[in-house]
């Protein structure tokens, strides 16, 4: 079967993104640091459109910065952003957290367990647990079963990934605050909504917290 050329660019764009995207947020590329299309090209052995339509995207997911006459640079990180995304996601993440105690399926809360038994059957450091409570938000919004709620969740939780990535050095033990998940699991699974709202609201700020006392060392 022949593949249109709109729908492999499409593709190959996809592909950019997301290898983009994981380099950005796992501080490969550093903040603050020159994007070299002509260097991305080869290392991604891709060409000229689809990482220009992946940079695109990541500058209006505010990972990349344009900048007039001087190029494009992967977005800096800072305590301000961390206290504006907090602002935000400290009313969002309950609000999801509560529509999906009430629209959510068995199978997303199967999802859930399956990548929480993931604490208890592996030894995991920092990098493990962060990849588990992303699973479990993720989860979460897709679960709340509203669109604009998940975008806008989903891209926000990119950027606070990166805050993570950042400060995983010198962060604690986060085992405690990933196993929170457990107690939003069994209140979302009973439908009990402020229940749920409350635990992330709380889980929310702690993850602020950790990190501002990093920032500001």
């Amino acid at each position: 079967m022949m593949i249109d050329l709109e729908t492999q660019t499409k593709s190959l764009s996809q592909q950019a993104y997301e290898q983009l995207r994981r380099k950005i947020v796992s501080l490969e590329l550093e903040p603050g640091s020159v994007i070299d299309e002509a260097w991305l090209q080869e290392e991604l052995a891709m060409g000229r459109t689809p990482i220009r339509e992946a940079l695109l995207r990541l500058s209006q997911e505010r990972l990349a910065v344009i900048v007039p006459r001087r190029g494009m640079f992967v977005a800096e990180i800072g305590l301000t952003d961390l206290q504006k995304l907090s602002e935000l996601r400290l009313v969002l993440e309950p609000m999801a957290a509560r529509l999906a105690a009430e629209r959510g399926q068995e199978s997303h809360w199967r999802q859930m367990e399956e990548a929480l038994l993931q604490l208890e059957q592996v030894p995991a450091d920092n990098q493990r647990l962060i990849e588990v409570d992303e699973r479990c938000h993720r989860i979460i919004y897709e679960a709340a079963e509203n669109k604009f709620l998940s975008d806008a969740l989903n891209t926000h939780f990119t950027l606070g990934l990166r805050l993570w990535h950042y400060a995983i050095g010198q962060m604690r033990d986060l085992k405690p605050a990933v196993a929170e998940h457990q107690a939003m699991l069994d209140a979302m699974r009973a439908g009990d909504g402020e229940a749920a709202a409350a635990i992330m609201k709380a889980h929310i700020a702690r993850f602020q917290e950790e990190i501002q006392s990093i920032l500001l060392r």
